[in-house]
Formats: C-alpha cells, structure tokens, sequence
C-alpha cells in the first residue's frame, strides 16, 4: 500500500456511467440470449402441447391470454427481434460492414429502435 493511500478507497457509481450506445446494444444483445435460452424449453413445451390437439391449442391460448402472460410474451418477442438485429449488426461489422463509428452509432440505434417496435407491435397485436 503505498503511503497517503491508506484508507482511501473509490466506489464504482454505475448510475454516473453513461455508456454509449453500442455498448447498450452489445448489453442487450447479452441480456436476450440469456432470456431466449432460459425461455427456450417453456416455449418448446408450449408449442408441444399446442400441437397435440384442438382442446390443448385452446387451452395454451387461455394459458397466455392473461395481462402479465401477453407481458412476458412482449419481452420475448423483444428479446428475439434484438438477438437478431444486434447479432446481424454484430457480423456485419465482423466483415467490416458498417464499423467507422457514425455508421456503428446508427446501426446500435436501428437495432435498438426496430427491435422495441416489433415488441410494441406485438403487444399491440395481443392486446387488442
């Protein structure tokens, strides 16, 4: 420890971190893989039952017609469209596609913007 030192200690404030927006993007992209994994066998159960017959179809409907049930939905269905634009986006820069840093800016917020109105059209679908 060097002299002066002793008993100074520094805290991270992560709400003084501004991070820009591909990293928000990349965080994201993060974040729905791991919602996209975790859902994964509910969803493959789901489909499995709704497949079986007329009456199992009918009942998964009623399984996820309730408020909260559409919200999950919504946040899964935002999760996939991000995984999937953020991960294009991603091997595109991969190749040299869009990687100087306005069209990197640009393409982080497209990501983040079609992904949040697929969601939003989803919720609108499901709700009305």
């Amino acid at each position: 420890m060097r002299a002066g030192s002793a008993g100074a200690q520094k805290f991270l404030n992560l709400s003084q971190i501004r991070f820009p927006i591909g990293a928000i993007a990349s965080i994201g992209h993060r974040i729905s893989g791991v919602l996209l994994l975790v859902s994964l066998p509910l969803l493959a159960l789901a489909l499995d039952r709704s497949l079986r017959s007329e009456p199992e179809f009918a009942a998964v409907r009623d399984l996820i017609s309730e408020p909260w049930r559409v919200l999950l939905l919504v946040i899964l269905v935002w999760a996939a469209a991000h995984h999937v634009l953020a991960g294009v986006r991603h091997l595109l820069m991969d190749i040299g596609v869009g990687s100087r840093l306005a069209q990197a800016r640009t393409s982080a917020w497209a990501a983040i913007l079609a992904a949040g109105i697929v969601a939003l059209a989803a919720a609108l679908r499901w709700l009305s």
